[in-house]
C-alpha cells in the first residue's frame, strides 16, 4: 500500500497527540475514500446533465445569495 505524508498545524497535531488511541491514518484514509465517492458521484451526475458552465453559475451565485440571505436573517 503507497504512502502519503500529510501537513498539519502544530496546534492540530497537538490536539491529535491526546488522543493517541485514535489511528489517524485510519480516519485520514477514510475521509479520502469518502470524498473521492462523493466527487464520483457528482461526476456521474455532471455527466447526464444539459446544464452549460454558465447556469451552474448562475445557480450558485442563487444559491450563494440566499443562503447569505437566511444566515443573515437568523443573526437579526
Amino acid at each position: 500500500m503507497p504512502n502519503i505524508t500529510l501537513s498539519i498545524p502544530d496546534d492540530l497535531h497537538k490536539k491529535m497527540k491526546t488522543f493517541s488511541e485514535i489511528k489517524w491514518s485510519e480516519v485520514a484514509r477514510r475521509s479520502i475514500e469518502e470524498r473521492i465517492n462523493d466527487l464520483e458521484v457528482m461526476d456521474k451526475i455532471a455527466s447526464k446533465s444539459k446544464l452549460t458552465e454558465k447556469d451552474v453559475e448562475e445557480i450558485g451565485k442563487k444559491i450563494k445569495r440566499a443562503t447569505a440571505l437566511r444566515f443573515n436573517a437568523h443573526r437579526a
